[in-house]
């Protein structure tokens, strides 16, 4: 846990285990988005997102889980060019980072404004954080946003606007989280994209191992 981020009060739900997750990975349906709630999900292996674009909020744990080795992110020579051409900044505009990952244009649209509310009230504790690619004309043309907890990167979702913006931002997320000794970046699945930069899948339990370990680290401050 950063120095700034600052403990909520508990939450009073109690969180099924992950192993009771059904053959999608749910394992639970309501609760809320308190601070206390979301720390607790995360902190047990689950992270939420709604059932289907109108339905309730689920809390899932898939298996397997898509995570991405830190010391095996593929950077191809045309996506380090591309570093040379955008500018990455941090925490600058996390809700608008948030809202683009979300732009309901896109496929899925499960970034809720309930949602959206929810981890900026986790931003301002300190627990979430943006990364953020900027153009040479100061717009904002891609990034990502997640949860850090301990020696954990839970991340949420990520958008681009232009060549490589994102995968701008995610080299720039690999090398801050190297650097102050984080030990796994959760990307939860491992779509065909994805998998072209680097993310594997590996089975629920042994996730929950890494989790464990990485939860509990002390690391330096990334942002």
């Amino acid at each position: 846990m950063a120095a700034r981020s600052v403990e909520p009060p508990p939450t009073p739900w109690h969180f099924p285990p992950v192993d009771a997750a059904d053959e999608d990975g749910l394992v639970a349906v309501g609760a809320d988005l308190e601070p206390g709630t979301l720390l607790a999900a995360y902190r047990s292996g689950l992270f939420p997102m709604p059932v289907g674009r109108d339905g309730p909020m689920g809390w899932w744990s898939p298996d397997p889980r898509g995570v991405l080795p830190l010391d095996e992110l593929r950077v191809s020579r045309s996506l380090r060019r591309s570093t040379r051409r955008y500018e990455v900044r941090v925490d600058t505009r996390f809700e608008a980072v948030m809202r683009a990952c979300g732009d309901p244009r896109r496929n899925g649209g499960w970034i809720t404004e309930p949602m959206v509310a929810a981890y900026v009230r986790m931003h301002e504790l300190g627990w979430v954080h943006s990364v953020e690619t900027w153009s040479d004309e100061d717009e904002l043309v891609g990034g990502l946003y997640g949860i850090a907890i301990g020696g954990l990167f839970a991340g949420e979702s990520m958008f681009s606007r232009s060549v490589d913006a994102s995968k701008v931002a995610l080299v720039d997320l690999v090398d801050r989280l190297r650097g102050a000794g984080y030990r796994l970046l959760d990307v939860q699945w491992a779509t065909p994209h994805l998998r072209t930069l680097g993310v594997i899948e590996i089975p629920r339990p042994r996730y929950v191992v890494a989790l464990e370990d990485a939860r509990e680290m002390k690391v330096a401050d990334a942002w």
